[in-house]
Parts: structure tokens; C-alpha cells; sequence
């Protein structure tokens, strides 16, 4: 408990620098987990996302600093190598609107989706999407990150909420399980990945 009370507050002394800052806040708490649960309703998750899709999600429609914005992309995405080291698990569940919601152009996706499309193949990953098809299991209020089962943190607009609590930690993990047995894998998730980038393209192209 004192070393998770150390790092919180060594997160908040990072949030002082800006969203550099924050990102370097949240890199250094990927690397210190094992294994972790993503859940995304709205967005893709900053683990997944491309550098044009990352710059793009910590800058549009907020009023920041740009030079700030791409130093704290660059930093998402430097710390996106955590995903490809072997010792680790990850297990990613993200909404087809998560999916379909895009910053900037459409132009920008389907990179993005070959992106989500290579990871899936990674032994040490499971990543699954459920889609508009199918009943949602529940109302997906907000996204959240469980570390190692005893952290679960909600991104919010002005910063991140941080749950340490058994009973909280219960509740995101059971709502998590019931969208990952909802979701699609493997082959049918790089089908529906591909109809929709076709619906990206088409987009781009009008």
C-alpha cells in the first residue's frame, strides 16, 4: 500500500508538467503492471492508438498547448512498446463505436485499424470489439484501465480517477467480463475491422 501511495503521488507531481506530463505519469504506471484489463466505450485506447490518432485525441476540442500535445504524444507513443514485450498480458475490449468514432479525418483510420488489426495477433494479446449487432450487456458509461487487479483508473475530462477499493475494482471487472463475452476475436474482429475501414475510405474519399 505505501509503494501504490508513493506512486499516486508521484502521478499528480507529473500532472503539474502539463500533458506531457500526465502521459509520462500514466507510461510509468503501464510499465509497473504485469498484466491489464482496457475497457473502451469511446475511443481507442491510447496503448492502440497511432501517433496522428494519439496527437489528434490529446489536442481536439480541448484548449492546449500544441507543442505540450505533441510532446505528450510522443511519449504515448514511445511507451506503446510495453505491448510488444513478452512476460506481459493484456486483454483490450472496445465498443464498435469506440471504433467508429474518429478525431480529425477519417483519412487517419484505417492505419489506425491495421494497427488494432496487428496487435490482435499478438499471443500475449487478446483484443476484442463488440459490435453494433449485437445486444450491448450494459450501458457503457466510461472507459477504464484495471492494473494487476488491484487498480482501476477512469480517465476523465480533467483527470484521472483512481480506485484502489476491492468492491470497486469487483464491479469494473464484472462489467468488463460481460463485454469480452459480448465481443468478437481473431479472424471475425479483423472481418468487422476491415468493413469498417472500407466505410472509412469511403468517407475520405467524398
Amino acid at each position: 500500500m505505501d509503494a501504490l501511495l508513493r506512486r499516486l503521488r508521484d502521478e499528480v507531481s507529473q500532472l503539474k508538467s502539463g500533458l506531457a506530463g500526465r502521459e509520462a505519469a500514466n507510461a510509468a504506471r503501464v510499465r509497473s503492471a504485469h498484466w491489464m484489463a482496457v475497457f473502451s466505450s469511446a475511443m481507442i485506447p491510447p496503448l492502440l492508438q497511432t501517433a496522428e490518432y494519439a496527437r489528434l485525441a490529446l489536442s481536439i476540442g480541448q484548449d492546449v498547448d500544441q507543442d505540450d500535445a505533441a510532446r505528450a504524444a510522443a511519449v504515448r507513443v514511445e511507451s506503446q512498446a510495453v505491448v510488444f514485450e513478452p512476460g506481459r498480458k493484456f486483454a483490450f475490449v472496445l465498443t464498435e463505436g469506440a471504433v467508429r468514432t474518429w478525431p480529425g479525418s477519417p483519412s487517419l483510420m484505417p492505419a489506425q485499424l491495421d494497427r488494432l488489426a496487428q496487435v490482435s495477433t499478438l499471443p500475449h494479446v487478446r483484443l476484442g470489439v463488440v459490435p453494433w449487432s449485437v445486444e450491448a450487456p450494459a450501458f457503457p458509461l466510461h472507459g477504464f484501465t484495471i492494473y494487476d487487479g488491484a487498480v482501476s483508473v477512469v480517465e476523465s475530462l480533467t483527470g484521472d480517477l483512481t480506485l484502489t477499493e476491492t468492491g470497486e475494482i469487483d464491479t469494473h471487472m464484472d462489467v468488463f467480463e460481460v463485454f469480452a463475452a459480448a465481443a468478437v476475436y481473431d479472424d471475425a474482429l479483423r472481418d468487422l475491422l476491415g468493413q469498417i475501414g472500407a466505410d472509412y475510405r469511403a468517407f475520405a474519399s467524398k
